[in-house]
């Protein structure tokens, strides 16, 4: 994204999506998560890891999903206080490469220490729940868009959906008439 930012005129706003918000805190395994859908995760976990390696990103071995409402709230705070991008790479390292549960309050807060954001002001903002409207907000437009998986661009109501390559994301946003910087 930053590569964007950097040779393009665009502002980069993150959305919430509701990601199997019925995801008990303590998590589910990827095997109950996709009970019945007759689907090879192995095979799966390795298209996903070796789309991320071609895209440069660093993955581990997920073995289990968590629910990530308290995070996205987290989230639209760190934004708030200018360390979105910070805070979300923190959140994808946490959950896709280290396998930590996102649910968990003392998990967010360490993510929260290591972007050197205010505990204090965290640690109030998910016991009042400062964001919880915020994120409703967002999970209503993804659904009043039809975006029905992530990672999604969004331009207007344009979308592309899917872990693209640099060059999809600067054809996506060239064909849509975004200049160059």
């Amino acid at each position: 994204m930053e590569k964007l930012r950097t040779n393009f005129e665009i502002e980069v706003k993150w959305r919430a999506f509701p990601l199997h918000p019925e995801t008990p805190e303590e998590g589910l395994t990827l095997e109950a998560l996709f009970a019945g859908r007759n689907m090879d995760i192995p095979s799966a976990m390795a298209r996903m890891k070796k789309v991320a390696n071609e895209l440069d990103l660093p993955w581990g071995e997920r073995k289990k999903t968590y629910n990530s409402r308290l995070a996205q709230e987290l989230g639209k705070w760190a934004e708030a206080k200018g360390k979105g991008d910070q805070y979300h790479d923190a959140v994808f390292r946490a959950y896709f490469v280290d396998g930590k549960n996102i649910a968990k309050t003392d998990v967010l807060m360490g993510l929260v220490k290591g972007v050197r954001l205010p505990e204090n002001e965290a640690s109030e903002a998910l016991q009042t729940r400062a964001f919880r409207t915020s994120v409703d907000s967002d999970w209503a437009l993804v659904d009043e868009m039809g975006i029905t998986s992530v990672p999604t661009f969004a331009l207007d109501h344009r979308i592309l959906v899917g872990a693209e390559p640099y060059e999809a994301l600067e054809q996506f946003l060239l064909g849509n008439g975004v200049k160059r910087r």
